[in-house]
């Protein structure tokens, strides 16, 4: 089992498709969880003093995203933004993944290891999603479908768009704890081998 931080996640989604698997996981957030589950209403600078073996971050990307650049460009809180990216990054972690769309952190930190959409994951629609990451390997796809809807970037408008368009789906979610999962040590995949073994 593995200690599972999956930061700035409001949702659950990421942080139950681990714990599914068997880790203990913990979303950390400014606003309180949608379902429930292990998590903190609170800045993650106060879990990150914690013994962490992975860390998933989810940091908000309205002044990071190629949208927001015509507002926030060279701006003090786009400035504060790229800070808090850096100091994720830096996390003494062994295995870190930060998940934003195109934009800022590319052209002011680097380019990301890895851009993929939902389509590669069982959702029809569009969305490109990059990943930073460190002691992880990409993900790769498990269900390809047809449809290319931008769902997410047609939504209506409305208080609660930013909340529609930052929630992770759960096809994502489900490969980042199947694929990633394997690495820490899944519950489910050493109960597999340890069957296959005494077969």
């Amino acid at each position: 089992m593995a200690r599972v931080l999956v930061a700035c996640e409001f949702s659950g989604v990421v942080r139950d498709a681990f714990a599914a698997r068997g880790h203990h996981a913990v979303s950390a957030d400014l606003l309180p969880t949608e379902r429930p589950g292990l998590h903190y209403e609170a800045p993650v600078q106060l879990l990150a003093r914690r013994r962490w073996d992975v860390v998933i971050a989810f940091p908000p990307c309205t002044t990071l995203c190629r949208a927001g650049a015509r507002w926030y460009s060279g701006s003090r809180e786009q400035r504060k933004s790229l800070d808090f990216i850096r100091w994720l990054m830096d996390l003494d972690v062994p295995r870190i993944a930060i998940e934003n769309p195109k934009g800022a952190i590319s052209s002011h930190i680097r380019k990301p290891d890895q851009i993929l959409q939902p389509w590669q994951f069982g959702h029809g629609e569009t969305k490109t999603t990059c990943l930073w990451l460190k002691g992880l390997p990409p993900l790769q796809p498990t269900n390809i479908v047809a449809g290319r809807e931008p769902r997410v970037h047609r939504a209506e408008p409305g208080p609660d768009r930013w909340k529609e368009r930052s929630r992770t789906l759960p096809g994502i979610a489900q490969a980042m704890a199947q694929q990633w999962g394997d690495l820490l040590g899944d519950r489910r995949s050493s109960a597999a081998h340890n069957r296959r073994s005494q077969a």
